[in-house]
């Protein structure tokens, strides 16, 4: 379900389109600290779907797809 990843992976560029304009206006040590703190988690959700959108780990587990194997019982 690549899809959910790209999805998340807009939805993270859609904010950062918002949220940028108002980066460099940031006057206090707290704004500063916010915003830097903003772009450290923007930057582990955008590395997290990237790497699951190259298969370098496993999808979070309601996405993967459930295998059902054919059950045998033997008595």
């Amino acid at each position: 379900m690549r899809h959910y990843a790209i999805l998340r992976l807009l939805l993270a560029l859609f904010f950062l389109y918002f949220a940028w304009p108002f980066i460099p206006q940031a006057s206090s040590q707290l704004e500063l600290a916010f915003w830097a703190s903003w772009l450290v988690f923007l930057l582990l959700v955008v590395g997290a779907n990237l790497a699951t959108l190259l298969q370098m780990t496993k999808p979070p587990i309601m996405e993967q797809k459930q295998m059902r194997g054919q059950r045998t019982y033997n008595h």
